[in-house]
């Protein structure tokens, strides 16, 4: 008989990327007593990740628990951004409801809707809290009247619609019921969480039913596997079978080994967890999102949602560049092939796939952030590889149509710039589907545009807009395929010989373009080291020293004045490749080269590809 566990609530924090979630998450545990009073905490505690920190922005879905009144509340941080959308749909079926978190100033934005809508779909119950109401800008009423407009649109029912508004401020740690009120703790919502998230409920009598939502992975346990008890309880050293609802064939006898409960920000070992309880699992090998594990007795798969397909590709290599091995750690492509394979542990939104070439991997994700994220990761830890330029992967219909991934972008810009705006993402075959001007002289743009007219797009939209734009996508299914585009404008300054670059010859160089070196550095013949202002490309020699004569002295070289180097960041510079260039990357560098570093052979493929 279904029965509810009174004492445990499982929520999940949804919002759009940078509207505070993770910044609530740590005063709901500063203020439920999990930090010692004079514990230093660092800000942001559930972005662990280095990349996490720095960016801002939540990679990784993350469980963590606090005690109020006697009840454990199990909470999930969720990342905000549309290249993991994938691991907040998995999350919200481990939990009975949701808080969703709104800006008071920028109000819905797209990834707002896109979670809203998963959360409404799963008919999960949703307190909202209105975020940052302390900004000078805010206009928390109107946000309401925002959120509520969007409930309608997504044909939420009447008790979604008569859900609870908090009105907070996560930085100062407050928040009340009455925007007129003002807070002095979390206690507002701490209640709202206990009084309107329903407790979670399943059968203790039946057999054992546990569906694997996340993975974690520790390099002394391995691969952890993250669920919601659904039915009856489990154990350690329970014999359990393995099996999943999309996957027929699995079905694999299994022993708990260990057992874990979230307590604060630490796992914490149990013998034994009943239904309602977030647990994590160690000591199975290959255990995987979807995985239902269940009593022998009776194996019965809990469905899940299929784990969204990979839109966009690119090839990872070993650097075989005139540098190449001076820098890394870990050069071969063993180490390349167990590093990416590695990463398929906990990343199941990434495919990695082996090419005719052993040094070459085809690596597929939902988008450049989720690739370039891997990119800076293994970087940070001393490998040094090259990859091509992101492609999309398309697909064909059953009338052998081609299809490609689309996208749909809201940019909201300051009115001047929105033509220049509309201008661009046209040319990238995108169409404008609406047009509204919001507070602040602000206008917000909806286009749908392929996801290939989006790659390389973001370092412009910023120059555009002069750094006041945002630029917000979210995928949208497959489309006919729109025709070709061409991706960048400007040509390559490549250097013509191997050596070092000297100020004489990049003092000439500089007048055909943006240079991205400055003197003493290495290069080599084929690398790019600049950006011309034309459309083709430009050979020249930037190791080029001054003839020396009787008239002519090395000291006046002094007196040439060089216009400091373009610095690229790591997205600019995937941005920046084309499709007949490759980004060298090391722990200390990022080098683009031509992927036919033969000044000769490079004209001939050249040739043959225009014929």
């Amino acid at each position: 008989m279904r029965q509810k566990r009174e004492d445990i609530r499982n929520v999940a924090i949804i919002a759009h990327v940078d509207h505070g979630k993770t910044t609530l998450v740590d005063e709901l545990l500063k203020q439920s007593g999990v930090f010692r009073e004079n514990q230093e905490v660092a800000e942001r505690v559930m972005d662990s990740n280095d990349i996490e920190r720095e960016r801002g922005i939540t990679i990784l879905s993350k469980n963590t628990a606090v005690t109020y009144k006697g009840t454990k509340i199990n909470i999930i941080d969720t990342p905000g951004h549309a290249d993991f959308g994938g691991e907040v749909e998995r999350v919200l079926k481990m939990v009975n409801g949701v808080i969703l978190v709104v800006d008071a100033f920028e109000g819905t934005m797209p990834q707002t809707k896109f979670v809203l809508k998963k959360a409404l779909e799963l008919k999960l119950p949703v307190i909202v809290c209105i975020n940052k109401i302390d900004r000078p800008e805010a206009r928390p009423t109107e946000v309401v009247d925002e959120v509520l407009e969007l409930f309608i649109d997504l044909e939420a029912s009447e008790e979604q619609l008569d859900c609870p508004f908090i009105f907070a401020s996560a930085k100062a740690g407050t928040a009340t019921k009455d925007i007129n009120v003002e807070g002095k703790d979390m206690m507002p919502l701490f209640d709202s969480i206990i009084d309107y998230i329903p407790a979670p409920e399943g059968d203790p009598e039946a057999g054992t039913q546990v569906l694997i939502s996340t993975i974690d992975y520790n390099e002394y346990v391995g691969r952890i596997g993250v669920g919601k008890v659904d039915n009856g309880s489990i154990k350690v050293n329970q014999e359990v079978l393995i099996v999943n609802h999309h996957d027929k064939d699995t079905n694999k006898k299994v022993k708990i080994s260990k057992l874990y409960e979230f307590d604060g920000l630490n796992k914490v070992e149990v013998t034994e967890a009943s239904i309602g309880s977030i647990v994590a699992i160690s000591g199975i090998a290959d255990i995987k999102i979807g995985d239902t594990i269940c009593s022998p007795d009776n194996p019965e798969p809990i469905p899940f949602q299929k784990i969204s397909e990979p839109t966009i590709a690119m090839n990872f290599m070993v650097n075989d560049s005139p540098l190449a091995g001076q820098e890394g750690k870990f050069v071969t492509s063993r180490h390349l092939r167990d590093r990416l394979f590695r990463e398929l542990n906990t990343d199941v939104s990434l495919r990695v796939e082996e090419t005719d070439s052993t040094d070459v991997f085809k690596v597929s994700g939902r988008g450049e952030l989720h690739l370039s994220v891997l990119i800076e990761n293994m970087r940070r830890e001393g490998y040094e590889f090259a990859v091509s330029k992101a492609e999309v992967l398309y697909k064909f219909n059953d009338r052998n149509q081609k299809l490609e991934p689309m996208e749909i972008a809201y940019v909201d810009v300051p009115e001047e710039f929105s033509g220049a705006v509309i201008q661009k993402l046209s040319s990238r075959k995108g169409e404008l589907q609406g047009m509204t001007t919001i507070s602040g002289g602000y206008t917000r743009l909806e286009f749908e545009i392929p996801s290939r007219g989006l790659i390389g797009y973001r370092g412009e939209f910023m120059t555009d807009t002069k750094g006041n734009g945002i630029l917000n996508t979210t995928f949208d299914g497959y489309g006919p395929y729109k025709g070709d585009m061409m991706y960048r404008k400007q040509g390559s300054l490549i250097a013509f010989e191997a050596g070092e670059a000297i100020t004489y010859g990049l003092y000439n160089a500089q007048e055909r373009g943006i240079l991205f070196i400055e003197p003493g550095e290495k290069v080599y013949s084929g690398m790019v080291v600049g950006q011309t202002g034309k459309a083709e490309d430009i050979e020249i020699n930037v190791c080029k020293k001054k003839q020396l004569t009787n008239t002519r002295s090395s000291s006046a070289d002094e007196a040439l004045r060089l216009t400091p180097k373009k610095v690229l960041s790591l997205e600019q510079a995937l941005e920046f490749i084309d499709t007949d260039e490759l980004l060298e990357i090391t722990p200390e560098n990022l080098r683009i080269r031509k992927k036919i570093l033969d000044p000769l052979k490079r004209k001939r493929a050249g040739f043959s590809r225009n014929q």
